[in-house]
């Protein structure tokens, strides 16, 4: 299922105009905790469909039944981009287990370039719930890898993804690639890509404007 969490007017739809915005984005800070509210927002949605149990808990003038959480979820995210948005998830799912995934575009000759992932950081996802943070769905190819390299590592009960901005092309090629039901959650959708993989207007590049420039591999 996709949620697109603009296609209604909410504060959301603010923090995303901000992201986008040439004269905003230049406020590192800014950018990140945008970043870091649209990962809180989309934690708490997710979090009313996890499974839940009622445990007794004492109070000073009594005992309630309250409704928790019936096993804490992974969280995980694409550095370096993701860190922002993945501090949001990390806020509201505080007790969570958290995997970090190293995967960055390996620019060739030709303009081209290939997504390569050299360093994964996680506990095993067998049976876990997993939610997987990363700003920028473009092209799906980083994403698709990730989940792959991640089920070496068990078989999720489910996974949900986040991202602020997703294309359409991303999306289907995301879903086309990991073979199941598609669990996003995502910020805006836009409908283009450029011919260097960007998506368009979308907001440029995500971990430049969050952390600062980098040189190109």
């Amino acid at each position: 299922m996709i949620r697109n969490l603009s296609e209604e007017h909410s504060l959301i739809s603010n923090w995303v105009s901000e992201l986008r915005d040439v004269q905003v984005q230049s406020d590192r800070l800014r950018f990140r905790r945008n970043l870091e509210r649209i990962g809180e927002v989309a934690a708490y949605e997710i979090s009313k469909e996890l499974p839940w149990v009622t445990r007794e808990v004492q109070t000073p003038l009594g005992v309630h039944g309250s409704k928790v959480l019936e096993e804490q979820p992974i969280i995980a995210t694409i550095l370096r981009a993701g860190l922002a948005m993945h501090q949001g998830v990390l806020n509201y799912f505080d007790k969570a287990d958290n995997t970090f995934v190293s995967a960055y575009r390996k620019h060739r000759e030709d303009g081209g370039f290939d997504i390569v992932l050299d360093y994964v950081s996680s506990p095993s996802i067998q049976d876990r719930i997993l939610i997987i943070s990363d700003p920028m769905l473009a092209t799906g190819t980083s994403l698709a890898k990730t989940i792959v390299a991640l089920q070496h590592l068990g078989k999720p009960a489910k996974t949900y993804i986040i991202a602020a901005i997703a294309s359409r092309q991303g999306i289907e090629y995301l879903q086309d690639a990991i073979g199941e039901e598609l669990n996003l959650w995502c910020g805006d959708i836009d409908e283009t890509l450029d011919e260097n993989g960007y998506i368009i207007p979308g907001l440029g590049d995500a971990g430049d404007l969050a952390f600062g420039e980098k040189l190109q591999h």
